[in-house]
């Protein structure tokens, strides 16, 4: 039990104030590199839902949903749907979490991520327009550009895998209403995880 806490010591987020960009509002554009380089612009997906999602490999609670193969089941499930899903690392160069061309193969075979990409934004400037705070940070963004949700992936911070099968996922929710064309009930939780380890 000591162990743990002092893990989680080391990754749980500083008490820092961001300004997040606000539900309901236009989500701000970006244009970030895979891997290989080949950019992606949030403009390149108007019209679908878009799923952002920030992730560090290193994070207890990134390791809590993709070891338990719950993220890449959301990933699978709702791109089947024609939604795009990517994941954002915001991770600086000599920080904990840090990925690059180098070694994004080697993370994404190992964390198995079936999203639509792994995005890098080295600077953080993407992660601090949008107000991301954790890994994961969880936002999603309606076919007409506009910001529906911002948050916790689900209902319970802990990082133990099996809470997820009594957690209500508040993602899941937010897709299922929007691809449905319903009303969203819930567009704003409070995010738990790691801390984004930004250069500044």
């Amino acid at each position: 039990m000591r162990r743990l806490v002092l893990i989680l010591a080391v990754f749980l987020m500083p008490a820092m104030v961001f300004a997040e960009t606000a539900v309901n509002t236009a989500a701000p554009e970006f244009s970030l590199p895979d891997p290989t380089g080949k950019m992606h612009a949030l403009s390149d997906y108007r019209g679908k839902f878009v799923v952002l999602e920030w992730f560090n490999p290193g994070c207890p609670f990134v390791k809590k949903h993709y070891g338990s193969g719950n993220m890449q089941q959301l990933q699978k499930k709702y791109t089947a749907q024609g939604a795009v899903w990517l994941t954002i690392s915001s991770n600086a160069e000599g920080k904990q979490g840090y990925i690059n061309a180098s070694n994004a193969a080697e993370i994404i075979a190992e964390k198995k991520l079936a999203s639509t990409a792994l995005l890098l934004d080295h600077e953080g400037s993407v992660g601090h327009a949008y107000g991301a705070r954790t890994t994961p940070h969880m936002f999603v963004i309606s076919p007409k550009g506009e910001l529906v949700y911002s948050g916790a992936i689900d209902d319970n911070d802990s990082p133990d895998p099996e809470a997820i099968s009594s957690s209500k996922n508040y993602v899941a929710a937010v897709l299922d209403q929007g691809l449905a064309g319903q009303p969203i009930t819930v567009a704003a939780t409070e995010p738990y995880g790691c801390s984004v380890k930004y250069r500044s």
